[in-house]
Order: C-alpha cells, then sequence, then structure tokens
C-alpha cells in the first residue's frame, strides 16, 4: 500500500494539527510526502465548514481530484475534517463523488491507518462517529515547523453560539489530562521546539470535569516551567470566560507571550444577544480595560462578522464603533453565511448580499487604517523576534514574530533561524514590521 501521500488542509489550526497526526500515521505506514496531488498515492483532503467558501473549494478540489483518479485509478482519495461530521454530508460526498475511498470524521482520525487497510480489502469505507469515545494520546505526529508547535489541551466546544456548527461537528468539551499535556511540551522543547501554542476550541474552559481540580490558569503556570521552552501562546480564548485569575497568571508568567485573540464578532448587543455570546459590548470593553492595565504593551487581535440575520445600520455602526475605541492590532473579518443545523439558519430578516458587501468593505477599510497606524507606532521601538525561517514577502530576507505576535522582516544570515534576535523596527507595514538587527553579533543571542 505505500507510496507518496498528499494532505490538503482547510480551516483553523485544529486542523493544521488533525493534518500532522494524519501525516505522522502514514508516514509510519511507509507513505513519504509528495508536493502534489499529481504525484500521490494517497491523498487526504482535511476539510472545513464552518464557512461556506472552505466547502466551496472542498467541492471545486474533489472535482479536480476525480479527473486525476480516472488516469490512476489505484489511487486512494480520502476525506475527513468537519464536513463529514455534518448530518448527512458523508451520504453526500460519496453520491455526488464515487470515486471517493474513504469518509472519515473529526472523532476518528487516529484510526486512519486501520480504515485505510479496510479500503484495500473491502472498498470504499465510509467511517463518522457521531461522538467521541476517548481522547487518544501518544498519536504520532510530523510536525510543520521546528521552532513552533501546536499542541491541542482540549477538544469540542459548548457555547453554541448560534452561528456556529464548531460544537456540532466538534463534539463537546473534552480537556486533555495536564500531565500528558505536560509530557507533550517537555519532550518538545527537549527536541528543540522554543514555542508552544496551546490549542482549543475555547482554551479559557478548559479543565472543566478533570478531578483534581485545574484551570487553564494552572496548566500555563505548569507549561511556563518547561525548561528549555521559550514562548507560550493559545488560541482561541472566548471572552465571557477570561476570568482576572487568567489576566494576572498571563501579566505574570515570562514565557506566557502579550498577545491576546479575543473573538468579539459584534459591537451591538441585540447581535451579541442573538448570536448567544454571553456578553454584552459593555463586559467585552471591560475585559479589554483589564487587560491592558495588566499588561500594557498586550496587542489585542478579534474576529469581527458582518450581516448576521437582522442586523441593521445601527447594529453595524456599533461594530464600527467598537473597532475604533478598542482599537485591534488586527481584526480577522468575514461576511454570515447560514450553516446548516445552527440556530441562526432560520433567523428571519436576513441581510441582502449586496448589502453585507458594502460593510464588510467598510469594516476593513477602518481596521486597515487602525492596524497601520498601530504598526507604524512601533517603529523605532527594539523588539525581542523569534526568527522562524525566510520571509513570504522577500525570501531574501528572515522573518519572525514579536512577543506580541507580530511579523517582523529583516536581513539576516540563516544562522539566525530559531534564535531570538533583538530587532530595531525601521518601517510599520500594514501587515508586517520591517527592521535591522539591534547590536553587534553575527550569530543568534
Amino acid at each position: 500500500m505505500p507510496g507518496k501521500y498528499f494532505i490538503k488542509t482547510y480551516g483553523c489550526q485544529m486542523n493544521e494539527w488533525d493534518s500532522e497526526v494524519m501525516a505522522g500515521i502514514v508516514e509510519e505506514l511507509g507513505y513519504t510526502r509528495a508536493d502534489e496531488p499529481a504525484a500521490a498515492d494517497l491523498v487526504l483532503v482535511n476539510t472545513c465548514c464552518v464557512r461556506q467558501t472552505a466547502e466551496n473549494k472542498v467541492w471545486g478540489l474533489l472535482g479536480s481530484l476525480g479527473r486525476l483518479k480516472r488516469l490512476r485509478p489505484e489511487m486512494i482519495i480520502a476525506v475527513t475534517g468537519c464536513m463529514p461530521q455534518q448530518e448527512g454530508v458523508a451520504a453526500d460526498i460519496r453520491r455526488r463523488f464515487p470515486f471517493v475511498d474513504l469518509v472519515l470524521g473529526t472523532h476518528n482520525r487516529h484510526e486512519l491507518a486501520q480504515l485505510l487497510w479496510r479500503v484495500q480489502e473491502e472498498g470504499p469505507v465510509v467511517e463518522v462517529l457521531p461522538e467521541a469515545c476517548c481522547i487518544p494520546e501518544g498519536l504520532p505526529v510530523k510536525r510543520e515547523g521546528r521552532i513552533r508547535a501546536w499542541v491541542p489541551v482540549m477538544y469540542g466546544c459548548n457555547n453554541f453560539c448560534t452561528y456556529c456548527v464548531v460544537p456540532y461537528v466538534r463534539g463537546r468539551e473534552r480537556s486533555r489530562r495536564p500531565e500528558d499535556i505536560l509530557r507533550e511540551v517537555e519532550g518538545l522543547a527537549a527536541a528543540g521546539y522554543r514555542e508552544v501554542v496551546l490549542l482549543g476550541q475555547n482554551v479559557n474552559a478548559y479543565g472543566k470535569g478533570l478531578e483534581p481540580k485545574v484551570t487553564f490558569a494552572d496548566l500555563l503556570e505548569l507549561v511556563n516551567g518547561v525548561e528549555g521552552l521559550w514562548r507560550i501562546r493559545y488560541t482561541t480564548s472566548h471572552p465571557r470566560d477570561f476570568d482576572d485569575r487568567l489576566i494576572e497568571t498571563v501579566a505574570r508568567l515570562e514565557k506566557v507571550c502579550e498577545n491576546f485573540h479575543l473573538p468579539v464578532q459584534a459591537g451591538s448587543n441585540r447581535i451579541l444577544k442573538l448570536m448567544r455570546r454571553g456578553y454584552t459590548r459593555e463586559d467585552y470593553l471591560n475585559l479589554v480595560r483589564k487587560i491592558r492595565a495588566a499588561v500594557p504593551e498586550a496587542s489585542i487581535t478579534t474576529d469581527i462578522m458582518v450581516g448576521f440575520p437582522g442586523e441593521t445600520e445601527e447594529d453595524f455602526a456599533a461594530t464600527l464603533d467598537l473597532v475604533q475605541e478598542v482599537r485591534f492590532d488586527q481584526a480577522f473579518t468575514f461576511v454570515y453565511n447560514p450553516r446548516r443545523g445552527t440556530p441562526a439558519a432560520s433567523l428571519p430578516d436576513p441581510v441582502p448580499e449586496e448589502v453585507k458587501s458594502r460593510r464588510i468593505e467598510r469594516l476593513i477599510a477602518l481596521q486597515q487604517g487602525v492596524g497601520r497606524e498601530l504598526n507604524r507606532a512601533e517603529e523605532g521601538k527594539v523588539c525581542e523576534v523569534l526568527v522562524e525561517g525566510p520571509s513570504e514577502y522577500d525570501p531574501a530576507k528572515l522573518a519572525g514574530r514579536t512577543r506580541t505576535n507580530k511579523t517582523v522582516v529583516f536581513r539576516g544570515s540563516p544562522e539566525l533561524v530559531g534564535r531570538l534576535v533583538p530587532v530595531r523596527i525601521t518601517a510599520g507595514r500594514l501587515t508586517y514590521l520591517e527592521g535591522v538587527p539591534h547590536g553587534d553579533f553575527s550569530v543568534a543571542t
């Protein structure tokens, strides 16, 4: 069976982690990575269904894979991730694309090796579990980088925001044991990884249901003590669950980075209530004030949705006003589109598409102006940069991230990759900073 494999990943960091696990599993079977689907004997499509655009990309890719399958019928095509977890979608995939050999969901990716053997023995297999039976530990992982690593700390979500499919496709909240997480982080640090990103749909909810009782603040304390580790990040946080103790813990621990991703989604209390977010505009602004009082150098990023059913011009104006008041370093903005099975999909008074388009353009323009101003304010400062490799903007330069998660591009030798380098910022661009190494050194410090 083994040959070459190719994985295409859509969606969030958790999907990226899932793909690293599946790559580890198939490499243990003897597969080696291919650079493109046409060169692969096994193609894994790791799907996302949070937004319609992601689903559309999957359907388009499957259409092109069908042409490859006709040329090479021995190729195995597997579809996994969040899309098959939706009711009826796994069967729909097989109906629309009968050449797909394997369909599996988010709860049984750890069974990939056995399922591939079943495909060889039985032909096409559809295996989507409605719920997770356990949290498998000790799975092989083929990590994409050598400096920063994803470390999931919990799976699933209990929030059930009215627009979101995540609780339906990822299941209810399940936390890993702290000792398992700590063991993984210690292994990563020993292997030379310098930064970990703790993953969860809502990391603030970590530990609920575990005995003895443990919180996310407790977990940060434990991970902060790992020798050889330089930086700790985490995503994603729910504003409702970001309590005072967590703020104090982040402010105090030297390895936890000063970057807070707090998805606000809307600035209107009426829309926040319809979304079932569990906080008000005033709650959110108070949280931001507390964070900036405790961590003055913090960067704050967010997610914002435009065009939720019933959103009026007054509601949208409240969102723009909140963006101006908070002054986010970065905002991930998107247009609402209905997701099957969610309460919002049946809400009345949908916002016309042309109105959504106008609103998202206004929001993006406002946020770009704020982001550019904040980046220009970095000019002249010296920042600690963890160098990750060549810049995507200019491969002749290096790129890395500040503790506040801003990308910095500068000229330097390849020996600096994986090191902490002081960089003086010379220019603040829209999406990144430019700089020069600060100090007299030829290798990293």
